[in-house]
């Protein structure tokens, strides 16, 4: 199979590339001859904060009371167990019972 004129001008492109870059040498920089903009502008050390799990963002402003803590702290322990992010509502019903709660018999109304 023979090379075309075109194939050919493409590999010796190629080739040139190849050997102009070995030639060059790293065109990298190190760490210490990296060129800042300007002077540190930061007083303190940057910190990584941490994600609040636990509060929802819409409500965040909100005081919750002991048992709707427990219940998120349980939803959160069943996500993290299970790894679903989003439990189906069979799943909320099941963390709910393992709380303790049980469906109250209906009063009737007669």
């Amino acid at each position: 199979m023979a090379k075309t004129a075109v194939g050919a001008d493409a590999i010796a492109a190629a080739e040139r590339r190849i050997q102009n870059r070995r030639i060059g040498g790293d065109r990298r920089r190190t760490g210490s001859e990296v060129d800042f903009k300007g002077p540190e502008r930061r007083a303190t050390e940057r910190r990584k904060v941490e994600r609040r799990r636990l509060i929802d963002p819409t409500t965040c402003e909100r005081d919750y009371s002991l048992d709707e803590v427990e219940f998120m702290k349980a939803m959160d322990d069943y996500k993290r167990k299970s790894g679903r992010m989003f439990p189906t509502w069979s799943e909320v019903l099941e963390v709910v019972r393992s709380l303790g709660y049980v469906k109250q018999p209906q009063e009737s109304t007669i």
